[in-house]
């Protein structure tokens, strides 16, 4: 393989991506490092890391760092640890797809000033990480979900023209009622409302594949908990992050988990492992 991720023979590569609801604060309680000492992935994505790069000392052996900071201080934003230095990196949407789309101003902000989208381009994929906007509790960013769903999803066919895609990240949705510990009560609320399941339901019918769910079967898996009510300990969850991969990459994939153990943010890390082609 030419232009591999790691030095030396090793035959797969291992992908996290973490919600970490504030870089500051998970590196504070001091879990990140041990974090990357004890699962040693070859690339780390990173939501919600409302943080500069002047915050955070994130100037680790081995990793290459990139940043999309959001413009609003202590807000959103992306970031993404290496082992590899990418051939390019891309902040945000195109410019063509928001005016597309008609991505602006809504009444909490310009979605496309918050850091949400980070692309790193390889020799041979492209791994996006993205921090999709939520609903909000009235349902007002509901709008914009219909616009940023889309526009997310040509990008990433887009890309897949040149060559296969990973995105991952925190898509703020629960795809189908295994997906959350209580479907019921959810149902119409933020997070669990028709438009939302829609969006994610054509990343699938696009052809993308969600490859936690070629592994893992059934409900109790979950990557999100609300800090009221225990809800972590008695396991009453969300599963919002994921990892998606172009069709062309399945046959690579040879794993795909949730890690709850990890604790530090409200979320917990997803991962993807796969086999380098010959």
């Amino acid at each position: 393989m030419t232009g591999g991720f790691r030095d030396g023979d090793t035959p797969t590569m291992k992908l996290y991506s973490w919600n970490v609801n504030g870089l500051r604060s998970v590196m504070r309680k001091e879990v990140f490092l041990p974090f990357l000492a004890a699962e040693n992935p070859d690339i780390v994505c990173l939501q919600e890391i409302k943080a500069l790069p002047e915050e955070v000392d994130l100037a680790l052996d081995g990793y290459h760092v990139f940043w999309n900071p959001g413009q609003r201080k202590g807000y959103s934003g992306t970031a993404v640890l290496t082992k590899t230095k990418p051939l390019d990196v891309r902040p945000d949407l195109p410019s063509s797809l928001i005016e597309k789309y008609g991505i602006a101003n809504d009444p909490y902000g310009n979605p496309n000033t918050e850091g949400r989208v980070l692309t790193l381009e390889f020799d041979e994929i492209f791994v996006v990480t993205v921090y999709t906007p939520n609903a909000k509790e009235d349902l007002s960013r509901i709008p914009l979900r219909q616009q940023w769903d889309p526009a997310f999803l040509e990008y990433c066919r887009d890309l897949e023209k040149k060559k296969p895609v990973i995105f991952c990240g925190d898509l703020n949705v629960a795809h189908t009622e295994l997906d959350l510990a209580n479907p019921g009560p959810n149902r119409g609320k933020k997070g669990f409302t028709d438009e939302e399941r829609s969006g994610f339901q054509a990343f699938l019918d696009a052809g993308f594949v969600d490859t936690f769910r070629l592994f893992h079967q059934g409900n109790g898996f979950y990557t999100w908990w609300s800090n009221f009510g225990k809800a972590r300990d008695r396991n009453v969850g969300w599963r919002i992050d994921y990892i998606l991969t172009s069709p062309a990459l399945k046959p690579l994939v040879t794993a795909a988990n949730i890690h709850p153990q990890v604790f530090g943010s409200d979320h917990c890390p997803v991962s993807l492992t796969w086999t380098l082609p010959e």
